[in-house]
């Protein structure tokens, strides 16, 4: 009879184990959490539903997104990028220069190409030399920051290409390119991490490294690929914000780092590495920028909205490691 009556317990309680880690149960909190901020600004500003507003925040969230989707699959591989808003920074700088002295393609794969190339590096210290992403990307902060003010003398880079701004300022029937682009980005990182190999190989190495590495999975060449990845990515974000912004500047993706980590810890991905999706992180995204939009509309500072995506942060590494203890 006692037997029985563990056995219950254990079944009840391997069930609520599941239940507390679902991504399910993470996607719902996510889309709930949405609509109450959708009402909420809605009542407090009736310019939120409108259609021009709307754009706005499929335009503004479509770069943290491209980045996001880079972001996720390092954090899943058991790393993190913190040099992200200033290697956006100096591949606008160059990108731009190029652009303006060798035209509009010439700067696209140029602003690709510089994007893998520091991610390809930044892959190889942390994979081949063995160095903490956190020590790596660091130090990519403060060089990349340093290269693009040397390089732009501080300064913006203009006269561009006319036909650049499209990328930035375009629409597809009503739908601005910049969430087009976004949209395609995470249909093939879902895709990509879903039903292929290498995604299995990144959740594989997040979840344990040394058991991956001992079934086979060449874990070195990996996480170069992983970050080279996330670098081009990087380069397309670049190039549809130096678009939005008509110019070149050295300090042009100041901050995106620490949202991209906000909205991809917000989609239930595990810091440690090895759980979470590309999906909840684009529910993470949407409510980032909802969170944004709302708070323009209503006038709050910008130095407040700094503040409150450093508790977001806090909060869900927080519900994260209660989730973990849970489990």
């Amino acid at each position: 009879m006692s037997d029985a009556i563990d056995s219950m317990k254990s079944n009840h309680s391997s069930l609520a184990s599941r239940f507390v880690n679902s991504p399910y149960l993470t996607s719902i909190g996510l889309v709930g959490v949405i609509l109450a901020m959708a009402v909420i600004f809605s009542m407090l500003n009736h310019n939120f539903y409108s259609s021009t507003n709307l754009r706005n925040v499929a335009r503004q969230t479509s770069i943290l997104g491209i980045v996001a989707c880079g972001q996720t699959m390092i954090i899943l591989s058991g790393g993190f990028d913190l040099s992200v808003g200033m290697v956006i920074g100096l591949i606008s700088v160059v990108s731009s220069m190029v652009m303006v002295d060798y035209g509009l393609w010439a700067g696209v794969i140029t602003g690709i190409l510089l994007g893998m190339t520091i991610g390809m590096f930044n892959g190889f210290m942390v994979a081949k030399a063995g160095l903490p992403a956190f020590i790596v990307t660091l130090a990519m902060y403060s060089a990349a920051r340093g290269l693009a003010l040397i390089i732009s003398g501080g300064l913006p880079i203009t006269d561009m290409p006319s036909a650049f701004s499209f990328l930035g300022a375009g629409q597809l029937f009503t739908i601005p390119i910049p969430a087009v682009i976004a949209g395609l980005v995470f249909i093939f990182c879902a895709l990509l991490m879903k039903k292929t190999k290498f995604g299995k190989h990144i959740y594989s190495i997040g979840g344990n490294e040394h058991a991956a590495l001992y079934s086979g999975v060449p874990v070195i060449n990996m996480k170069i690929w992983i970050w080279t990845l996330h670098g081009a990515l990087i380069g397309l974000a670049t190039l549809v914000l130096t678009s939005r912004a008509v110019s070149g500047h050295a300090t042009l993706g100041e901050g995106l780092e620490l949202e991209s980590i906000a909205a991809t810890v917000i989609g239930g991905t595990t810091l440690g590495g090895g759980k979470g999706s590309i999906t909840n992180t684009f529910l993470g995204v949407v409510a980032m920028g909802i969170l944004t939009n709302g708070l323009n509309l209503i006038n709050v500072s910008s130095y407040y909205q700094m503040v409150l995506i450093g508790v977001i942060i806090a909060g869900a590494v927080f519900i994260d490691q209660l989730r973990s203890h849970k489990s």
